[in-house]
């Protein structure tokens, strides 16, 4: 999540970056959610003891980055991140965000060889105990948590992906070069986290999430199974069909 200013070598942050991150993480915490309307500049000002122009500033940029919506002679309010589409096909998420304007990141939270159990191996079509690489990475879009990735993938069709650093590069990016896409089986299901995705998505785990299992393919060997879990008040699954 967002830090918190702090003294560099070359003295103080400055004095409207104490606003700035005071909301962005809140934002990030949940403390204040997609539509809620935030404190009133007055408001920051008394609490932070920093003048309206300050104040206007952290909102400013705020806005700029997508975080938050302003409204004249309103307020200031959560902009609604839970509009993150999808359509049905494999598209990177770090061009989906940066197709909205806004800012991705990727935390990878392990990545490993693994051996195949009886159902992951059937999955591939390998035998159990056959190797596989194992990823689990979550995504961010200006600093809240949208999806935690929990992929599979198969050694014989990407043999260097434990070496990839994606922090730099999304595994569906890598992937799609390294073996082009020919089928994708999807399954969509709204249900609950496990305990280790609603930890690493700032959610509890009675949040309601929408989970995509997808199994892709090229040239009829299985490439990668992956589970794609998005926090329910954040995500919105779109998609389209003409005869």
């Amino acid at each position: 999540m967002a830090t918190m200013a702090r003294k560099t070598p070359s003295g103080p942050e400055p004095q409207y970056l104490k606003v700035k991150n005071h909301l962005r993480d809140g934002i990030a915490s949940g403390r204040w959610v997609p539509g809620d309307l935030l404190p009133s500049e007055a408001e920051l000002g008394a609490a932070f003891e920093l003048s309206r122009m300050t104040v206007n500033r952290a909102l400013r940029e705020l806005t700029q980055e997508g975080m938050i919506e302003r409204v004249q002679g309103v307020g200031s309010f959560v902009a609604q991140l839970h509009r993150i589409s999808s359509t049905l096909t494999v598209r990177d998420v770090h061009e989906e965000i940066a197709a909205r304007g806004h800012r991705h990141e990727a935390r990878l939270h392990s990545l490993a060889k693994i051996k195949a159990t009886a159902e992951q191996a059937a999955e591939f079509g390998l035998k159990a105990g056959a190797p596989l690489f194992h990823s689990v990475i979550v995504h961010f879009e200006n600093g809240v948590a949208i999806q935690c990735e929990d992929r599979l993938v198969n050694p014989a069709c990407a043999p260097d992906y434990l070496a990839q650093d994606f922090a730099q590069v999304t595994p569906t990016h890598y992937l799609l070069q390294v073996a082009p896409l020919s089928e994708a089986r999807y399954t969509i299901e709204a249900t609950l986290p496990a305990e280790l995705e609603a930890k690493l998505l700032g959610i509890a785990r009675r949040d309601p999430c929408l989970v995509v299992r997808r199994l892709t393919f090229s040239r009829g060997v299985a490439v990668t199974s992956v589970r794609l879990t998005h926090p329910g008040s954040r995500y919105l699954l779109e998609g389209g069909f003409q005869a």
